[in-house]
């Protein structure tokens, strides 16, 4: 890569038969997981904000596909495809957006703070563009620590615009952090399109002033994002600095669940849905041969059956004690 910014246009690397099946599977259990949510939601059974990651799946899978288990990720108010893509329990997840004290965060964090540092998960983090400079922070541990972990950082469009980019990618750039950061480039911010608050839409370019590599992929290919963060990822463990990636995708539904969509154009919003990432890893499943619509159904059927579970777990557990209101909170 070089440091001016690139357009993907085909896929570098074709993954294996294995390996897509893998990505296939996680994509699912991150979209049943979601669906799961919505509908407890809708029912008046979990509280707060949630904001569905359905349509962007490819981008989480994609990304950690090319991670390894001692790699760190940061992530967003939208972040559960991250956390489940990482390795998180479902289980816990539920409990959490339940409040439930046997989830991640005790029942305190909600959706937006879900946090496993022993996954490497630093947190999902209701503040946009947070996950920036934090994710440099933890590649300056692995740096310091001469290891060759890299820290992933996920970020909405709306992230990008915020002054925490420009400063993370600044010092990322000049101590040569073995960071990658994904910009999940759904077109909006909140209710916002994203052409009405950007003067320039392709974020992909933004680091080129400070000699950070960028490139734009199609976001809902999860073999081009795998293409893309094995390239940055393997140039990080180099010792080379950070990439920045720039996903295009797609929320199909609104920015948090409940709000209205009257901001969507819907012909613009049906283009997109005939390029929904699992239909279409499916289809490149069944015409290479890598597996069978049995095989895919099987598939479905068991993560709805897991995230069904899931479901069944995060609403049985307790709730906190008053007692543990400041666990937690303070450093002694």
């Amino acid at each position: 890569m070089s440091a001016t910014a690139k357009k993907s246009t085909t896929v570098e690397v074709s993954v294996i038969s294995a390996q897509l099946l893998e990505m296939y599977t996680a994509m699912v259990r991150i979209r049943e997981f979601e669906n799961r949510m919505t509908e407890l939601f809708l029912a008046g059974k979990l509280p707060g904000f949630l904001h569905p990651y359905i349509g962007e799946e490819a981008v989480a899978v994609g990304v950690m596909a090319a991670l390894r288990d001692d790699d760190y990720i940061t992530s967003t108010h939208r972040g559960h495809g991250h956390l489940l893509a990482k390795g998180g329990d479902p289980k816990l997840m539920m409990a959490e957006l339940f409040g439930r004290a046997t989830g991640y965060c005790g029942g305190k964090g909600g959706s937006m703070h879900i946090a496993d540092p022993d996954l490497g998960i630093l947190g999902a983090n209701g503040i946009v563009g947070a996950g920036l400079p934090l994710a440099a922070g933890a590649a300056l541990a692995c740096q310091y620590r001469h290891t060759d972990a890299v820290a992933a950082c996920f970020f909405g469009d709306g992230g990008s615009n915020r002054g925490t980019f420009h400063e993370a990618l600044n010092l990322a750039a000049l101590w040569k952090l073995p960071v990658v950061y994904v910009c999940e480039n759904n077109h909006f911010g909140e209710w916002s399109r994203q052409d009405q608050q950007a003067a320039v839409c392709d974020i992909a370019g933004r680091g080129t002033a400070l000699g950070v590599p960028g490139v734009a992929v199609d976001g809902n290919d999860v073999e081009a994002v795998y293409a893309a963060a094995e390239q940055a990822v393997a140039r990080a463990r180099r010792g080379e600095g950070p990439s920045l990636i720039e996903c295009k995708t797609w929320r199909h539904g609104p920015h948090s669940i409940g709000e209205p969509l009257f901001y969507r154009d819907e012909a613009t919003h049906q283009t997109w849905l005939e390029k929904d990432p699992l239909p279409r890893c499916a289809a490149v499943i069944l015409d290479r041969g890598a597996g069978s619509q049995e095989d895919l159904d099987r598939i479905t059927a068991e993560a709805q059956a897991e995230m069904l579970a899931a479901a069944e777990f995060g609403e049985a557990g307790p709730l906190p004690d008053v007692a543990d209101l400041t666990a937690d909170v303070y450093s002694g």
